[in-house]
């Protein structure tokens, strides 16, 4: 926790069954984290970032949708298309791979209101062949991309 003056820590002691106390110790060492303190402090604004986007639908978040299907791959992923074209203000980019046995991986990059993110999702969970789908968002949005300049001119004219 390099980054957080000592003066903004608040400490906490917790109680573990053995066995999940030796499994958190096990995943610190296979991340190479320097203290059990950084995982729970990951594990922690992970659950807060779901947590706030149930409380408060409204709110503005970035993200990634990660999806696994398989099936009619053309019929599949027409399906996904028009789906992420019903949330155009939404999916701001993707990004598609064939894994190996006829399964595709697709990630969205998304930005918008939580419940928004969340019809996407389970818009997309309703095309057959959908296997496996997560959203992970963080409050922190992306810069906006173009600047809007009162000096440019609409409907793809040119400038004068």
């Amino acid at each position: 926790m390099k980054d957080t003056p000592p003066s903004n820590l608040a400490r906490l002691s917790m109680s573990l069954p053995a066995e999940l106390s030796r499994q958190l110790d096990v995943m610190v060492e296979e991340r190479g984290l320097p203290s059990r303190s950084q995982l729970i402090a990951e594990l922690i604004r992970n659950e807060l970032a779901e947590h706030g986007s149930v409380l408060r639908p409204e709110d503005m978040l970035a993200g990634t949708i990660t999806l696994v299907y398989r099936g009619d791959m053309g019929r599949v992923r027409h399906q996904l298309a028009q789906t992420q074209g019903e949330y155009l203000k939404e999916v701001i980019s993707s990004q598609h791979v064939f894994l190996e046995d006829d399964q595709s991986l697709e990630v969205l990059l998304v930005q918008g209101p939580a419940r928004r993110l969340r019809d996407l999702c389970d818009s997309l969970r309703k095309v057959r062949g959908v296997q496996q789908l997560r959203l992970f968002t963080t409050t922190a949005l992306l810069p906006p991309l173009h600047e809007q300049d009162q000096n440019w001119p609409r409907g793809g004219g040119k400038a004068s």
